[in-house]
């Protein structure tokens, strides 16, 4: 299980957020910066115990509307080779010292992670605690066989997909919307990941987080 510390980060994970945010196709800000705070999320936990990977959701209340957003990022202590573009932002760890922080969409052990969740084989963790399993986060898929673990991440104005060779498409939803509101692209899939966060009045909402959609790439899922 990951160890979740009790500890300081300079800059915040927010900070590299309100900076990065908005140079994403996806974001639905105007021209000024977001202002965020932290909504939700949950955590994975990377069986060589290397690398944090985190799902932090946040919501913008810059603009007329709130917007919330799914991000999911790795923690290194070292350099991912060939995902210089993935970089959010360094950060000074109380513990660990120097962390980088990747989209974690480019990042191999997220993606595995996140099958292994699909699939039954991992567990969700609780954002905040350590050794915690989050229950409230749950994975349905109706296909069979192993999913790909392979993918190569785009985003657009949409989201992120994860695109396996085999077509296999895995849909990030990066702006969020409670389930009484999702379209029927974001109901549709042979498997989804689902859960909470709040929003700014902190009611508890909860929406799909990712849609698996399996063959040949779907351009309009």
């Amino acid at each position: 299980m990951a160890v979740v510390h009790r500890t300081t980060l300079v800059p915040t994970k927010l900070d590299l957020l309100t900076a990065w945010l908005p140079t994403r196709p996806w974001y639905r800000g105007g021209a000024g910066a977001p202002r965020l705070t932290k909504a939700g999320g949950f955590r994975l936990d990377d069986p060589a115990g290397e690398v944090g990977i985190e799902f932090i959701v946040v919501t913008d209340t810059s603009g007329a509307d709130p917007v919330t957003y799914l991000v999911p990022l790795t923690y290194r202590g070292a350099p991912l080779e060939g995902a210089e573009h993935a970089l959010v932002g360094t950060m000074e760890h109380g513990v660990l010292g120097l962390r980088r922080a990747y989209d974690g969409c480019h990042d191999p052990v997220l993606t595995d992670r996140l099958a292994a969740l699909i699939e039954g084989r991992a567990q969700a963790q609780d954002q905040d605690t350590s050794d915690t399993p989050d229950r409230e986060v749950t994975a349905a898929h109706t296909g069979g066989g192993a999913l790909p673990t392979a993918f190569t991440a785009t985003d657009d104005d949409e989201g992120t997909a994860l695109v396996a060779p085999c077509g296999t498409t895995l849909r990030l939803h990066r702006v969020l919307r409670p389930a009484e509101e999702s379209t029927p692209a974001e109901r549709a899939g042979t498997a989804h990941v689902t859960g909470p966060w709040r929003t700014p009045d902190g009611t508890r909402v909860r929406g799909t987080f990712a849609v698996l959609h399996t063959g040949p790439r779907d351009r309009s899922a």
